[in-house]
């Protein structure tokens, strides 16, 4: 029997494979929408308008504190009803990126805050503008703290997007329910849903392990 449900799976490969390529679209869409938008709200909310910050405070606690699943039912099932309406594949990328901004955006201002205020004075003293010292003097240093825990939220995002399937959203994880109504081998058939996640994962996962091990070589010899 394992052995029918095995050949079976295996005859399901290209409908997986189509699951990989839209899981990598949502995914890939959000990471380069929320490193955008992460990274322009991390600056201003490292910076000194103290009413932005506030402003931006309020967001990323909202988005942190609540569940990724009823942002996305907010997005696909509230909004409509405010005359906004989305597909599915639109209303996924705009809640990951959401989700992803508002870590991203914290990541960004830690890394900008962890920089030295000597260095910044430095700057300003030899008469940099806000915008040189940002790009010269601060983001160069903030780099490398930002950069190992940025693309672990990359591999973070990349899982967190499995819940776009709720919305009927045909990635991997959906495939997987599609698969499993076929083949009633859940172990078999989510095993091979957590490998795909997996393979799209480890590049990440071994090059966030690479970062911190240069960063950490980086600090020392500082």
């Amino acid at each position: 029997m394992w052995s029918f449900y095995f050949h079976e799976l295996m005859r399901s490969l290209p409908f997986f494979m189509k699951g990989v390529w839209m899981t990598v679209a949502v995914a890939g869409l959000s990471l380069i929408a929320g490193t955008v938008v992460g990274f322009i709200c991390g600056i201003i909310r490292a910076g000194r308008n103290k009413i932005l910050r506030a402003v931006i405070g309020v967001w990323v606690d909202i988005v942190r504190g609540t569940p990724f699943l009823v942002q996305i039912f907010i997005i696909f099932f509230i909004l409509p009803g405010a005359g906004i309406e989305l597909d599915a594949f639109s209303a996924a990328v705009i809640a990951l990126s959401n989700l992803t901004a508002s870590f991203i955006c914290e990541i960004v201002a830690g890394g900008i805050l962890s920089v030295p205020k000597g260095q910044r004075e430095a700057a300003t003293a030899s008469g940099l503008s806000q915008y040189h010292q940002l790009r010269f003097i601060v983001l160069p240093q903030a780099m490398r703290t930002i950069l190992p825990p940025l693309v672990g939220q990359y591999v973070l995002s990349i899982k967190d997007s499995s819940v776009v399937s709720a919305i009927g959203v045909v990635d991997i994880t959906r495939v997987g329910w599609f698969t499993v109504q076929r083949i009633p081998e859940g172990i078999m058939v989510f095993g091979l849903v957590g490998l795909l996640y997996f393979a799209i994962c480890y590049p990440l996962i071994n090059l966030s392990g690479y970062l911190e091990r240069r960063m950490t070589v980086m600090t020392i010899r500082l």
